[in-house]
């Protein structure tokens, strides 16, 4: 479908696309650069990874069907412009850059085209075009900064080698003191030893309810709210498995962060929504790292970075450092 309506549409208000494509699934958004966004769809399916990294095919079949509809419902032209934001783009996008700009091309009349990491569409939907750095934490965690000449990143290395202070990490430090305390080993905690065997069952068995999980990490993640509840109670432990996941943040986004002016700094994920036994320690750190920045709060999610990008995409006023890894932009017309 290639879409239908006025020849002059593009000059008037072009029509964008934009996609966030994540762990928990597709989502894919509609509009106008005036009028914004004006439908929304979503699939719970994840996009598949094979061997040749995400699977191009299997993004199409369900962004296809979802673009079409959105744009008979809201009666919308072809789009002008389309914004991709994938996780794993930088190491496992090589089949999307291949054939996503023809088949975008061919299917909806796209004829600008980003292609961008999370991480991209996490920042600028966090900060915009702005320069600073974004720290999106969720079971895993990565920082993102930028001073508009280039990109600079850290972490996002997954739960086995990295995701420092992410939820995952949060999650196995707990369940190691719980461990600990089970076991009369020094560093344990008896609080969080009840929590875990509250979720888990007998201490003894978390290894086997663990360890053969494929979605281990998003179980570990799943205890770190029981953290932050140990913590607000006193449990010296969780306190300090807190602190020391805070420390970890401020040192991703102090990597990122430009050292020069006053950039921005903002956090997105859901990690932070575990409140104030997280958020206080990571002020903190965030103060003795960052002095030179300034806090903001996120406003937006990574689908509203990835408006964002096909809204400067289509009007050409993009201001983000494009490369060939973070952020690709496309003339699909001379693909």
């Amino acid at each position: 479908m290639t879409g239908a309506g006025p020849a002059g549409d593009e000059a008037v208000d072009p029509v964008v696309l934009a996609v966030d494509s994540g762990g928990s699934g597709l989502r894919v958004a509609v509009g106008t650069v005036a009028r914004g966004v004006l439908g929304q769809r979503v699939s719970r399916e994840p996009v598949r990874t094979g061997d040749r990294g995400i699977d191009a095919g299997h993004l199409l079949e369900q962004l296809l069907p979802l673009t079409r509809a959105l744009l008979v419902e809201n009666g919308l032209a072809a789009p002008v412009a389309a914004a991709v934001g994938a996780a794993g783009l930088a190491t496992l996008g090589d089949a999307l850059r291949a054939e996503l700009p023809d088949a975008l091309r061919r299917e909806l009349g796209v004829r600008r085209l980003a292609l961008a990491a999370d991480a991209v569409t996490a920042y600028t939907g966090a900060l915009g075009a702005r320069p600073g750095a974004v720290v999106a934490a969720g079971t895993g965690l990565i920082a993102l900064g930028t001073d508009l000449s280039g990109w600079r990143r850290a972490d996002g290395w997954g739960h086995l080698l990295g995701d420092c202070g992410s939820g995952a990490w949060i999650g196995r430090a707990a369940l190691e003191a719980a461990l600990r305390a089970h076991d009369g080993r020094p560093g344990g905690s008896a609080a969080l030893l009840a929590c875990a065997e509250k979720v888990f069952g007998p201490a003894a068995g978390l290894p086997g309810a663990l360890y053969p999980r494929p979605d281990r990490p998003a179980v570990l993640a799943s205890f770190a709210p029981q953290v932050a509840a140990c913590a607000a109670d006193g449990d010296p432990v969780a306190v300090g498995i807190l602190r020391e996941a805070a420390r970890h943040i401020a040192d991703s986004a102090a990597a990122v962060c430009p050292d020069s002016g006053e950039p921005y700094v903002a956090l997105t994920g859901g990690l932070f929504r575990m409140g104030e036994p997280l958020l206080s320690p990571l002020r903190e750190e965030l103060a003795a790292r960052l002095p030179h920045a300034r806090r903001v709060p996120a406003e937006g999610d990574p689908l509203h970075g990835a408006v964002c990008i096909a809204g400067a995409l289509a009007t050409h006023t993009l201001s983000l450092p494009a490369d060939g890894t973070m952020l690709q932009v496309m003339d699909t017309t001379r693909t």
